[in-house]
């Protein structure tokens, strides 16, 4: 029977260290090689926290299972900022580009609950709006609003 391990990591920076060093060394895998793999298939999320899945057979054979950052982390990033506004509807903290959003979809497209790329679009400018991220300079409600005819009151 395989055994689980799931932890969160910084994309790119895993270490022998904790959190996965105890939890797989029982296991009798190779930590050093389960954390290049890591390190290789999250480099593209660095300065992220990155959801890791190593499922490891009864042969100490393992296979990875990489999730993607959050959206309101690849926003944040895309925005340089450290985190959302505490009072969002007043504050803003930083700006997107609706071609960075688009990229944000294609990443995170499984996750999201449109159907159509502009939903999904759509949602993630949503998740602006509670985070005081604008879009190319405007608040993203307005944006939402002339979009779909509606979007979130003020």
């Amino acid at each position: 029977m395989a055994e689980q391990v799931s932890v969160l990591v910084e994309g790119g920076k895993a270490t022998p260290g904790p959190p996965l060093g105890p939890a797989l060394g029982p296991l009798g895998v190779n930590v050093v090689q389960v954390v290049a793999q890591i390190n290789e298939k999250t480099k593209g999320f660095s300065g992220m926290k990155v959801p890791v899945v190593v499922k490891v057979g009864p042969n100490k054979s393992f296979t990875l299972e990489v999730g993607r950052p959050p959206t309101t982390a690849l926003l944040l990033k895309e925005a340089k900022a450290e985190k959302g506004a505490g009072k969002a509807k007043t504050d803003t903290v930083g700006n997107v580009s609706i071609s960075q959003i688009r990229q944000i979809v294609a990443m995170k497209s499984e996750d999201l609950f449109g159907r159509t790329e502009e939903e999904k679009v759509n949602q993630v400018i949503g998740t602006c709006v509670s985070m005081g991220i604008t879009v190319d300079g405007r608040n993203p409600r307005e944006l939402l609003r002339e979009r779909t005819g509606s979007g979130p009151r003020a």
